[in-house]
């Protein structure tokens, strides 16, 4: 067992993919238990017959339509018409930009790479500070995690057996936390901003209506989504479906900005990401069906109650656990191999599995920019040509104040359960 374990560690540092590093452990504990391996067939077919399942390769598909056209242009030029008189008001917009690009495509990468071309050049024009400006895009391409439709939300609920309904809106108050106390931080700079440069541009009522024509399709998006959502009048696989038929009309056949021949290689760069994320999640549910028969979830609490005594001890260490966990692993992998563990421990401590959705996620957007292995920091780092350590620097104030927001996330379970209850 411990020679089989060294051999797919190896695997694993060698470079070979997570999913079969995964699937062949599941295989291997299954034949040592005597179970037949179709068991790991038979759970990707559980969970490809999950209704909610088909929210998830429906919102992606619907990322990546916006992300391919020019949706995001005219995002930040709304935004930017709106709110960019205020002091900071440029930096508010680039916050609230990544937060909602991050939500409608999963991928904090994505964010970076896509917005990082708009935002970044935008906020170095307008004076802002380069460490400041490194530190915002960096930092906020993860920031939409805890905001519907986040895949990672919907896999949560997959994988914890909760309400994805719920967990849509018990994201509300924390993802607004993380947005407002990095827009407070952005506030200041713009105060200092302001008296450093000349002003920005008073309000301008004509641009604000050419950017509210020109964005005019897309405006009702979040409102029919998430409305439909949080009303209860869509369960959230027919508010997929709404979004991806409404999405495709819009920039398909109104704006025209994505060819009918471009659209087979959009829907196959979405499913490659979507088929990682089903085969990931059926192999490790097979595995984590075989650590549930050799009574690994059991032992692994007998442990850490007999050595942890305390709630607030363990919420201590399970923080510092996932803010290590989100330097190595991507949110789809961790919620897959190490919520299975967590559920019954946090239970035992009296934590409520949509509580510890809001805690885990929120750790991991922390750790998407965490030295030394924070994926957002090298991905940052070759889109702007920038040294890591150069990022490292850039982003830690914006984390220490991320890291706030987690403790009061944390010990303040009210904020992820009052509109839930």
């Amino acid at each position: 067992m411990i020679l089989t374990g060294l051999l797919l560690l190896a695997l694993a540092l060698l470079g070979a993919p997570l999913f079969a590093v995964i699937a062949a452990g599941a295989v291997l504990a299954f034949g040592r238990a005597d179970i037949d391996q179709i068991a790991v067939v038979m759970e990707i077919y559980r969970i490809a017959d999950t209704p909610v399942l088909l929210a998830i390769p429906l919102f992606t598909f619907a990322g990546f339509i916006l992300g391919e056209s020019r949706a995001p242009n005219r995002l930040v030029r709304l935004s930017d018409a709106l709110l960019g008189w205020m002091p900071g008001g440029l930096a508010v917009i680039a916050l609230v930009t990544c937060a909602l690009f991050t939500a409608f495509t999963g991928a904090s990468g994505v964010t970076i790479v896509a917005m990082g071309a708009l935002l970044y050049p935008a906020l170095r024009d307008a004076g802002y500070r380069e460490k400041f400006s490194l530190g915002l895009v960096t930092t906020s391409g993860s920031l939409g995690l805890l905001f519907a439709p986040s895949l990672p939300l919907i896999l949560y609920g997959i994988v914890a057996e909760v309400s994805v309904d719920r967990l849509f809106i018990a994201g509300i108050l924390p993802g607004s936390l993380m947005v407002l106390a990095l827009g407070l931080w952005s506030f200041r700079e713009g105060r200092f901003l302001a008296r450093t440069t000349s002003p920005r541009p008073a309000f301008s009522p004509r641009e604000a209506a050419a950017a509210v024509r020109a964005a005019i399709w897309e405006i009702p998006l979040p409102v029919i989504v998430l409305g439909g959502v949080y009303s209860g009048f869509f369960a959230v696989s027919e508010a997929a479906a709404v979004t991806v038929v409404y999405v495709v009309i819009v920039e398909m056949l109104i704006y025209r900005e994505i060819p009918v021949k471009r659209l087979p290689g959009v829907m196959r760069e979405s499913m490659v990401l979507v088929g990682g994320i089903l085969v990931i999640l059926g192999a490790s549910l097979a595995s984590t069906n075989a650590m549930i028969d050799a009574q690994v979830p059991m032992k692994l609490f007998e442990f850490v109650t007999a050595h942890v005594s305390s709630k607030l001890t363990f919420l201590v260490l399970l923080n510092i656990f996932l803010l290590i966990l989100g330097t190595m692993l991507d949110v789809f992998s961790a919620l897959i191999i190490v919520v299975p563990l967590l559920l019954p421990l946090a239970a035992g401590y009296g934590i409520e599995p949509i509580h510890l959705g809001m805690i885990f996620l929120a750790n991991m957007q922390i750790g998407y920019c965490t030295p030394p292995v924070g994926m957002n920091l090298f991905i940052a780092s070759y889109r702007f040509d920038k040294p890591v350590v150069t990022l490292y620097r850039a982003t830690l104030p914006w984390l220490l104040i991320l890291f706030a927001c987690v403790l009061v996330i944390t010990y303040w379970p009210w904020l992820s359960l009052v509109l839930v209850r």
